[in-house]
């Protein structure tokens, strides 16, 4: 990649201050983010986005899915098979809702995504459930111009 357009590193991918996020995050990022809020099936703006690119964190701008592994499960949330690297997911139990669950949060962003469930496709049989309000969508024509260019061979 060119010197003026660098790819961003793992320094970059930080979480901002609380009164950043409430000022920059709409209400509905903030509540799925920082209060670990869901949002309406079928009503959020990428669960059948089909465009390719790279789905990142709205927080910290981490990487987090490609649309190489986005499938429809049929839920009205964006589904994913895998993510782009496993360094950005943390997995915790969540005992909410008097069920055992897999939350899934961003790494650095510290980020409430969704949830992990053994439902999905083969290879993995992996399911990650995520809202939309987590995420940012990068179209892969547009990743060299945001710093995302070394995720270009993901399109390849």
């Amino acid at each position: 990649m060119s010197s003026d357009n660098p790819s961003k590193s793992i320094a970059d991918f930080q979480r901002p201050p609380d009164d950043e996020l409430r000022h920059r995050l709409t209400e509905l990022q903030y509540q799925v983010t920082q209060q670990e809020g869901t949002e309406r099936p079928f009503q959020n703006e990428f669960w059948d986005e089909k465009r390719e690119g790279l789905y990142v964190d709205v927080v910290s701008g981490e990487p987090l899915f490609s649309s190489r592994d986005k499938f429809d499960s049929g839920t009205g949330w964006p589904s994913f098979s895998r993510p782009v690297e496993q360094v950005h997911i943390v997995e915790r139990k969540d005992r909410k809702l008097f069920m055992e669950r897999t939350e899934v949060r961003s790494r650095d962003g510290d980020s409430h995504l969704g949830h992990l469930f053994a439902d999905g496709p083969a290879p993995t049989g992996l399911r990650y459930c995520i809202n939309s309000a987590a995420l940012r969508f990068i179209p892969k024509e547009s990743l060299a111009a945001e710093g995302y260019g070394d995720y270009l061979a993901l399109f390849e």
